[in-house]
């Protein structure tokens, strides 16, 4: 089945902001976010519940899938950019207009948390979607120049195919080998999340694509085991693992590395790629989620075999 994807972002389009998972704190990272895309050249349109406040949560459920669910309804909405994560995206999954989506595809961009949005979007409606910087988070004044660019070149079509390169001369290491598949992932924590639930998406001869943040060794052992365990190693045509942040031991005498666990739980067999720039760090790639890409150890970076847009 082929995949969806929404039209390129044109200056002047419509884009809504909204919060499907914890609070921007301030809540004027929501105003500085509204004055970059703007800047841009961008009309902006905010979630009428995207101040709000519930515990842990940007207002409940209900407001933060109405939000979602009003944009996905409005066709002058072009792009659905989240302001932040956090916690609270799964609990949406079961109020989703998918069908309104795939009438009406639409660019749909964020990562950490919004890794549940995008996996289900995937698995309902073959969407192509963006694990990119976040409103509230990096679009700013000092935004990082290499995780800008690669951004508005993602969105706009301008990267077309192109590669998913590090920037900095920072290198990837990856196997003498060449292999290709779909790619999907983002935070392991919530790729693990979606697993036996109808919102994972199947891996089946996919690359996937890890991050995590803030979790000991022994966290992140426990999630790849629940990868391993589920067989999932043995479907995916390879792995990329991108930065692992803050995830090291408190007391490093008493845990295994990070690359001590990798080495132990990851199938020898499976073509592993590591420190591809992506995850929880200030500069960082654009990931577009559901498009054909491959590795090639002579090119020493990942080609993107299609465009995200159309």
């Amino acid at each position: 089945m082929d995949v969806v994807k929404a039209k390129r972002l044109r200056q002047g389009d419509l884009i809504g902001l909204i919060c499907p998972a914890s609070a921007p704190s301030p809540s004027e990272k929501i105003d500085r976010a509204v004055r970059y895309f703007e800047k841009r050249g961008y009309r902006v349109v905010l979630g009428e519940h995207a101040r709000a406040r519930h515990g842990y949560l940007a207002g409940t459920d209900a407001q933060r899938a109405s939000d979602l669910n009003n944009f996905i309804r409005k066709k002058e909405v072009r792009a659905i950019f989240s302001l932040r994560g956090g916690y609270g995206t799964p609990r949406l999954l079961p109020l989703i207009d998918y069908a309104a989506l795939r009438r009406d595809p639409k660019i749909i961009a964020g990562f950490s948390d919004i890794t549940a949005l995008q996996m289900a979007l995937f698995r309902k409606c073959r969407l192509v979607t963006f694990s990119s910087p976040m409103g509230a988070v990096d679009f700013h004044e000092k935004i990082d120049p290499f995780t800008e660019e690669n951004f508005w070149d993602a969105v706009t079509g301008k990267a077309g195919g192109g590669l998913l390169c590090n920037p900095n001369n920072i290198s990837l290491e990856m196997p003498q080998l060449k292999t290709s598949g779909r790619l999907l992932g983002g935070n392991l924590s919530l790729v693990v999340t979606l697993l036996a639930t109808p919102y994972s998406p199947n891996y089946k001869n996919a690359l996937l694509v890890l991050e995590e943040v803030d979790e000991a060794p022994y966290r992140v052992d426990r999630m790849l085991i629940q990868l391993r365990n589920g067989r999932l190693f043995k479907q995916i045509s390879g792995l990329i693992l991108g930065q692992f942040t803050r995830c090291q031991a408190k007391k490093e005498d008493e845990s295994l590395t990070l690359d001590e666990l990798l080495r132990e739980i990851l199938p020898k067999e499976l073509p592993v790629v590591r420190n591809l720039q992506y995850g929880h760090e200030p500069t960082k790639l654009t990931i577009p989620w559901g498009v054909r890409a491959e590795i090639d150890s002579r090119e020493q970076a990942i080609k993107l075999l299609e465009s995200a847009v159309s």
